[in-house]
This record gives structure tokens, C-alpha cells and sequence, in this order.
């Protein structure tokens, strides 16, 4: 339990550090390695490398959400901000519209930090940033307006678990809880389903780094996550994201690695054109990845068990 809270990007503030990190990030950008990718394009200049994203922030929607894991939403909602495009192209992505659709809006960074602003204002808990790794630049320019602006939430790095090594360690003291959804445990189905070469090789030192920065997760007396690694990971049909594998890493890091075993796959967006994800998940599917889980040792569940 903590008893008293400092998010980490105030004490990089505080330091005069973290104007450094906002512009190491944004060199990133110049030739951008910001995923495993590396499209080198050169996004400052508007192009465009495999996220469709340039220069700008670009947002779709933000708002207090209640759907998300119980320790961070509370009774004000986690703060999220749900960010445009995505560096990975999954085959049965739930949020296709923003992810693959474009959906979304450019944005100024006075206007994504006036919008963390207001999440605070309006009571949330956290500042939740849904599927941030193509934008990292964009968001950490933003956090330092807001943050000399008064805000004091901790910062939730919402992604998809196909992280730069690089780009990570800029957010070393900056965010306070990575929330990875970890979607394979080999980086066959990750090609195949998400268009993803070598994914598994950088999920796992991702995880790695995550851990090493903000440790396990640690919850205050309402039970409201204030700093550490909260992992999600969808089972899917035929164990097609390999979960046995995930759950014996992810206690390799550490039993106490707080897991959301999630149930809720259906077919959606393209799914249809894998025979083996043409159907909604079996529950005997389900109780299965929880018991692997278990028997990895972790027990710090959340879901359906």
C-alpha cells in the first residue's frame, strides 16, 4: 500500500529533466524508430511510415471510463484518452474504426494537455493512454504543459506490447503504470494475426524493462493502482495466442504480476478470414488459460475466474 502519492513525472519536472526527454522523443520522429518497425520516415515532415501518423497527435475520443480494470477505475473512472492508428495490424482488432479506420482528430499539445486537465478536473483517477507507442512524442510534449499546469494523476502507458527498447527507457521516471496487453507468447501467430515480425523477442524484453522501472503493481487503501506493471492478455480460439507461454514469462518476471485474464473475444473487423478465429472463445478455452496461469504460479488474477 502507498500512503501518499507523487506521480514520476513530477520529479522529472521538478529536476528540469523532463524537457530533455520531450526532446530526445521528438529526434525519435525524425527517422522514426519509436516501434520494432523502424519505417525511418521522417514523421516531423508529415510522412507517414506503417501507423499513419505524422507529426501531430491524433486523437479520437477521451473521457472518464468505467470499463477499464478494477484498480483503476475507482468511483471517478480511469481518464482515458484513446489515440488514432496503431503500430500493429491485428486481424480481429475490437476498435478497428480508430486503429485501422482513422478515426480521430490532430491535435496541438496544448489541446491534449488541456484534455488531461480536464480528467483531473472531472474526478478520474488516472490519465489512461490508449494505444500510445506510435505517438509517444506527442503525448510526453503534452504531460509537460500539463503537469506545469497542476496535474498530479498517475500516467497509465495503455499498449499493445510491441515496444522499442529505445523508446521505453525515455519513459523510464516519466509513467507510473504500464498496462501492456499482451496478445502472443510466439511471434508465428503474431505475424500471421498482427502482422508483427518478432513480436514475442520485444514483448518480452518490454515486459522486462517495464518491470524493472515500476516494479509490481502497488495499490493505495481504496485499492486504486498508483505505480507499477498491470498486464492484460485476450485468450483466444485454439490457443492461438499461445497463453501457457505468456503466464510461465510474465512469473519468470515475478508471481506477484497482477494479470487480467480477458475472455471477451469474438469474432470482429477481419477475423472471419482465419478459420481458427471465425468463432467466439469456448469457456472451457478460458478455464483453461486461467488454470495455466495458476499452475505458472501467479496469483494476482483478474477477469472471469
Amino acid at each position: 500500500m502507498i500512503k501518499s502519492f507523487v506521480p514520476a513525472y513530477r520529479k522529472l519536472l521538478d529536476r528540469g529533466e523532463l524537457q530533455a526527454r520531450v526532446a530526445a522523443a521528438r529526434e525519435m520522429l525524425r527517422a522514426c524508430v519509436l516501434c520494432p518497425r523502424r519505417c525511418r520516415v521522417n514523421r516531423l515532415e508529415g510522412k507517414l511510415g506503417a501507423c499513419s501518423t505524422g507529426g501531430e497527435a491524433v486523437v479520437s475520443s477521451y473521457g472518464p471510463h468505467f470499463g477499464e480494470e478494477r484498480p483503476l477505475v475507482g468511483s471517478g473512472g480511469s481518464g482515458t484518452i484513446f489515440l488514432t492508428n496503431c503500430n500493429l495490424d491485428c486481424i480481429f482488432c475490437q476498435n478497428s474504426d480508430i486503429s485501422h479506420s482513422g478515426l480521430g482528430k490532430e491535435m496541438r499539445a496544448e489541446e491534449l494537455a488541456g484534455m488531461m486537465l480536464d480528467l483531473q478536473q472531472r474526478g478520474c483517477h488516472n490519465i489512461n493512454w490508449v494505444t500510445p507507442t506510435h505517438q509517444m512524442p506527442q503525448l510526453l510534449a503534452a504531460l509537460k504543459i500539463a503537469a506545469k499546469n497542476g496535474l498530479t494523476l498517475p500516467i497509465v502507458y495503455n499498449c499493445g506490447g510491441y515496444e522499442s527498447p529505445e523508446a521505453l527507457r525515455l519513459l523510464d521516471g516519466i509513467v507510473d503504470i504500464y498496462m501492456p496487453d499482451v496478445k502472443y507468447g510466439n511471434s508465428e501467430s503474431a505475424k500471421r494475426l498482427s502482422g508483427a515480425p518478432a513480436y514475442w523477442g520485444y514483448c518480452k524484453e518490454a515486459l522486462a524493462e517495464m518491470h524493472r522501472q515500476v516494479g509490481d503493481l502497488v495499490l493505495d487503501k481504496r485499492g486504486l493502482a498508483r505505480r507499477g506493471l498491470l498486464v492484460r492478455h485476450l485468450v483466444l480460439p485454439h490457443n492461438l495466442a499461445d497463453t501457457k507461454t505468456v503466464m510461465a514469462f510474465l512469473a519468470s518476471l515475478s508471481k506477484d504480476t497482477y494479470v487480467n485474464v480477458l475472455a471477451q473475444y469474438h469474432p470482429c473487423y477481419r477475423a472471419e478470414e482465419i478459420r481458427e478465429l471465425s468463432r467466439p472463445l469456448a469457456q472451457e478455452e478460458y478455464q483453461q488459460a486461467v488454470k495455466w496461469a495458476r499452475e505458472a504460479g501467479l496469483h494476482r488474477l483478474d477477469g472471469q475466474n
